[in-house]
């Protein structure tokens, strides 16, 4: 009865073939030793994107700093501040605010605002969430190379323990044989009669 080789050719491609595409080039790289892991921030921001994508992430990240935080309540404080003056002055506003609606021009802008804005952040978050799944991807792999190889030493190891001991119990046996020599040549001479 012909049982398959584990090391032939046949049965390894058919195994790599199992693989998905991930597995397949963990497998490479452990087969080649080489490293699986390399400086993806560098990668994500060398392939940085469009113009558009680029600016979708300016705009998110200086809409998500305290600089913009701090600017956006400025200017709501002069916006304000310039209305009630001119009231006070003048007896009107150029952000008219009928009763009971006040500063209508405001509204507008925020709500202009807010429509630009929540659009645009949605775009940089979509990339970004690209760039943390290709990071999560390459974590896996690094991850799972580092299980194959962990457990490829620990076969090393069994088979390295499981020598010793051959090695050890066929000391063990030399030494028994060479003491039973020992024992068979030496003459042996009666215990005294007391």
């Amino acid at each position: 009865m012909h049982h398959p080789d584990p090391a032939s050719p046949t049965l390894r491609t058919t195994a790599l073939d199992a693989l998905d595409e991930r597995a397949r080039k963990v497998a490479e790289h452990i087969t080649h030793r080489r490293h699986i892991s390399r400086n993806l921030g560098q990668e994500l921001e060398r392939g940085q994107g469009t113009l558009g994508q680029r600016a979708a992430d300016a705009v998110a990240g200086f809409g998500g700093s305290w600089t913009f935080v701090l600017l956006f309540g400025l200017t709501m404080l002069v916006w304000v501040s310039m209305n009630a003056v001119l009231l006070a002055w003048q007896g009107h506003t150029f952000d008219p605010y009928p009763y009971p609606y006040p500063y209508i021009l405001l509204n507008l802008v925020l709500s202009m605002l807010a429509a630009i804005q929540a659009p645009i952040i949605l775009m940089s978050q979509n990339r970004q969430a690209d760039k943390d799944r290709v990071r999560s991807e390459h974590d896996y792999e690094v991850n799972l190379k580092a299980e194959l190889e962990i457990m490829m030493l620990h076969d090393k190891i069994d088979q390295l323990q499981k020598n010793q001991w051959t090695e050890l119990i066929a000391l063990q046996r030399e030494q028994l044989h060479l003491l039973a020599d020992l024992v068979a040549q030496r003459p042996h001479t009666p215990p005294p009669a007391g």
